[in-house]
């Protein structure tokens, strides 16, 4: 009589576990990793100065970020003749 009740209990761990291991995963491809942050100087940044500002001021901030690099740009954009741009 002892047999009975233990061979239910194995038959109901089986039929758990087998439920269980139906419940594996998704069948939807991960997510592409996000681009990595480049941190050279974009050429439409460096178009005309309001270009430069609003790139600048669209960085976000961060104290782990490594700077920005200006390497390939030979100078800045100036102008003698727009009104200076105010910063938020």
């Amino acid at each position: 009589m002892t047999r009975l009740p233990l061979l239910a209990a194995l038959a109901a761990s089986v039929a758990a576990g087998s439920l269980l291991a139906g419940c594996g995963g998704d069948s939807t491809p991960p997510a592409p990793p996000p681009p990595a942050a480049s941190n050279e100087l974009p050429a439409s940044a460096v178009a005309s100065d309001s270009a430069l500002v609003a790139f600048a001021i669209a960085l976000a901030p961060s104290e782990m970020a490594e700077p920005l690099l200006l390497d390939q740009v030979s100078t800045l954009p100036t102008s003698e003749t727009e009104e200076p741009i105010a910063l938020p």
